[in-house]
């Protein structure tokens, strides 16, 4: 509202993005594939917005071109695939599976990780019993047995405790999107589109529409191997 007010005449183009994934062709085209995520919370039906990072740039370049000379005009662009190229969160979690198991991550001791299905959990109230039975409970006992021990399972109750704050991080982080059920409109996105390839823009240049590629494509072949090259080192 601000930007709006004291804008004056200048254009105002706003561009929202949802979840920015790995770029679908340039500059090139998880903590799971490392068997550290025993589970996961999530409605599995939910829709993941999920839009690559190359095509929110290319529709920030176009909207500032289609924009520059309308003074005083304010346009708000959401770009996201939630409408015209939904994903469910059961895609992401059987493409990881698949990925994982034909190209296993390697362990510091040379040997494949051998990954299984990440046990999905429904709502809160059920993280915390999987919690509190699978980790919470046995870090407790730990505990006590290190304290009566003069700290021999020192070593065992620092390891343990990094693995619940690692799951617990992932959580916080991936929370506000576990269970959402909205979807954007991006209509106005959509008449850019339009309006872009009206005017003879190169839209295989800057091309941002999310209908244009396959999700399991995406994740197998760009998503996944560019976070096993350029994060898993």
């Amino acid at each position: 509202m601000m930007l709006m007010h004291e804008k004056g005449d200048i254009p105002l183009v706003i561009v929202r993005p949802t979840i920015v994934s790995s770029t679908y062709k340039e500059p090139i085209p998880v903590a799971y594939g490392k068997g550290r995520l025993p589970c996961f919370v999530g409605d599995p039906e939910s829709i993941v917005d999920v839009i690559p990072a190359d095509m929110v740039v290319n529709a920030m370049i176009v909207a500032m071109e289609a924009h520059a000379n309308q003074r005083g005009e304010t346009a708000i662009y959401h770009v996201g695939s939630s409408v015209r190229n939904p994903v469910k969160f059961t895609v992401l979690h059987e493409v990881g599976y698949n990925f994982f198991t034909k190209h296993p991550c390697i362990d510091k001791d040379g040997n494949p990780i051998i990954v299984s299905h990440v046990k999905v959990l429904g709502s809160m109230a059920s993280f915390k019993r999987y919690l509190t039975l699978h980790y919470l409970l046995p870090l407790k006992g730990l505990e006590i047995a290190n304290n009566a021990f003069c700290q021999y399972f020192q070593g065992t109750y620092i390891e343990m405790s990094r693995k619940i704050k690692h799951l617990m991080r992932l959580i916080d982080i991936y929370k506000p999107y576990l269970f959402f059920k909205g979807i954007y409109d991006d209509l106005n996105t959509e008449k850019l589109r339009i309006a872009a390839r009206e005017r003879g823009l190169e839209t295989d240049i800057f091309y941002f529409d999310p209908k244009s590629f396959d999700w399991e494509d995406y994740f197998l072949n760009v998503h996944l191997p560019g976070i096993v090259k350029y994060v898993f080192k």
